[in-house]
């Protein structure tokens, strides 16, 4: 009889042996670049290239009046044009590089500022709602009261930009650190893990998905705020970004200036997204399980 009893235990051991095995040896493998270019870049190139034809369709065959539909042609020209003139470039890197800087600053104040409202209770009644209160106040609000503060300078874009970017930041870290589970923090703090070193290698770690989607969202309320206090406060001392190149556009009746400029702020919005947070929330996902594939 105990032979018996004891051969099931060896086999039901074997086979947990057996499948610990399996999944170690589960192999995280590179993605071919041709995987790659079928599977994400080419939906969105046919997606692009079907919104153009049936653009091109529209205006051509006189379903939508030149006046609210430019020619692409007509846009084509407008983006020849300012590259022949070398401002491309630098009207990009404008806004570019002030969304950036003013990204950076946000996530310096946003960072602390989730941490004392998810961690101290009484910073949380005080302030909590009126984060999530402004993270739904339009960006565009914030503009002329900047410009009676500060004036047309670079201050009053990176206030506007702040304000927008810092409660979304905020909020997402706050998210993040109420889904940590509580036996981590109480394990952090058997192993002498307390204080800032409880945030740096259990809460902080803990919390990063909600954190990176807080990211995600304020680097696009930092690209709107941009682009809200671009088109209205226009200054020539301000320099020409994109949105100042939109509402020159308008003033202009430039219609192919207009939709081209709208075509530039949504390829930098989305280049930024696909060369920074997509990578970023994959390598996140891999080091998590969770993404089998880089």
């Amino acid at each position: 009889m105990a032979s018996t009893e004891t051969k099931p235990k060896a086999d039901d051991l074997a086979g947990l042996e057996a499948g610990l095995d399996a999944l170690d040896a589960v192999e995280i493998r590179r993605t071919p670049i041709r995987e790659v270019l079928t599977k994400k870049a080419l939906p969105p190139t046919v997606a692009v290239t079907l919104v153009l034809a049936l653009w091109h369709t529209l205006v051509t065959t006189g379903t939508v009046d030149e006046a609210k539909l430019p020619p692409l042609p007509a846009v084509f020209d407008s983006l020849a044009q300012m590259w022949l003139q070398g401002t491309l470039f630098d009207v990009i890197w404008t806004s570019v590089s002030r969304g950036l800087l003013g990204f950076l600053l946000a996530l310096a104040i946003g960072t602390p500022l989730g941490l004392l409202v998810a961690r101290v209770k009484f910073v949380r009644a005080a302030i909590g709602p009126i984060l999530s209160g402004l993270q739904s106040l339009p960006s565009v609000a914030w503009v002329p009261p900047a410009v009676l503060w500060f004036g047309l300078n670079d201050a009053m874009m990176f206030t506007v930009i702040l304000l927008g970017a810092v409660p979304s930041i905020a909020n997402g870290l706050v998210s993040g650190v109420d889904q940590v589970p509580p036996l981590f923090l109480r394990a952090g703090r058997t192993l002498g893990a307390t204080g800032l070193r409880g945030i740096r290698h259990i809460v902080m770690p803990a919390a990063l998905p909600g954190y990176v989607a807080g990211l995600k969202q304020g680097w696009a309320f930092s690209w709107r705020s941009l682009m809200a206090a671009e088109i209205i406060a226009s200054s020539p001392d301000l320099g020409l970004g994109l949105g100042q190149l939109l509402e020159n556009g308008r003033n202009n009746i430039d219609l192919p200036g207009v939709f081209l400029a709208i075509a530039l702020i949504l390829v930098v919005g989305i280049a930024i997204d696909l060369l920074v947070f997509s990578p970023l929330e994959r390598r996140m996902l891999r080091n998590r399980g969770l993404l089998m594939k880089a």
